[in-house]
């Protein structure tokens, strides 16, 4: 049987108790498996850091993307040629990585999964800039959807996933139209734009289809550079919840695994809901890096 490291953010979901329902699920399967409520962020880099040091090589991120972001970049930044297995039970207000799989919050659902885990083994992007390198699992975003983000911190938990639809109506007519240029691989993008998404997964922003025809298996991302003006996004938005925006004259759609962004200063930087910074990015990806539990 597999030994689990399980770290549970406290701050997902709804559930005051969610550390002490994970503990009571993890007893009742009797799995081997240690469970950490997390106090901070650098309380998971550090848990996540001591088990895989004690040779750990399975752990569960119980909360949001956030929560796996920082698994996923902790493993992946030991550089150690360990391919770790990794599983999710979405406990966030987003939790748009595993929608991918069609997976949901269910506790039992989740724990089950880690009694016979299926291994998904998966692409893991990495993205480097003034903040140094990080790994993101899902997407990474330059422009107005990261500073959607910014604006989304600010809004209640409990609005659930349309805080990030309301974060983004919130932030677009504020945000600048700016000049861009995208290189990905041996494409170029010059002009002006307000968002440029790098996809390894299909959906964000709260279960938004962004990028419909991504896939976490194939070694490149999808990349789409929204152009144009900001009045675009009255029609493309309602086409991303069916993910048929791909043919919208304001959407440019790009394949590639090395892409390097250069924007305005004053645009931030996001991974899968994390903001990063601000300032030019190149990104990359590490084909089949880990082993996703399906």
């Amino acid at each position: 049987m597999e030994r689990w490291q399980i770290l549970v953010n406290p701050h997902s979901g709804r559930s005051a108790h969610l550390g002490e329902a994970v503990v009571a699920g993890v007893g009742d399967r009797g799995l081997d498996a240690t469970v950490h409520v997390t106090a901070s962020v650098e309380d998971l880099v550090s848990v996540t850091t001591s088990a895989a040091d004690e040779g750990v090589r399975s752990f569960t991120a119980v909360g949001g993307d956030g929560t796996a972001h920082h698994m996923v970049d902790t493993l992946m930044a030991r550089g150690d040629g360990v391919v770790y297995q990794f599983a999710m039970i979405p406990k966030g207000s987003g939790s748009d990585f595993v929608r991918t799989y069609g997976h949901d919050g269910d506790l039992d659902r989740g724990l089950d999964r880690l009694l016979h885990p299926d291994p998904y083994r998966i692409d893991v992007g990495t993205i480097s800039g003034a903040f140094g390198t990080r790994h993101f699992i899902n997407a990474a975003n330059v422009g107005v959807a990261a500073a959607s983000v910014r604006t989304a911190e600010r809004l209640p938990r409990t609005m659930g996933p349309i805080r990030y639809s309301t974060a983004f109506w919130l932030t677009l007519g504020r945000f600048p139209q700016r000049a861009v240029e995208v290189d990905i691989d041996h494409h170029r993008f010059t002009g002006d734009a307000i968002n440029v998404v790098v996809a390894n997964g299909q959906f964000f922003g709260g279960g938004l289809n962004v990028a419909p025809r991504a896939t976490m298996v194939d070694g490149v991302f999808d990349v789409l550079v929204f152009s144009g003006a900001r009045s675009n996004a009255f029609t493309v938005m309602p086409r991303m919840l069916i993910g048929s925006h791909l043919t919208h004259r304001a959407v440019r759609r790009y394949i590639g695994s090395t892409v390097h962004i250069e924007a305005h200063p004053d645009w931030p930087v996001e991974a899968d809901g994390e903001v990063l910074g601000t300032g030019p990015v190149t990104i990359g990806i590490l084909p089949r890096a880990i082993d996703y539990v399906l």
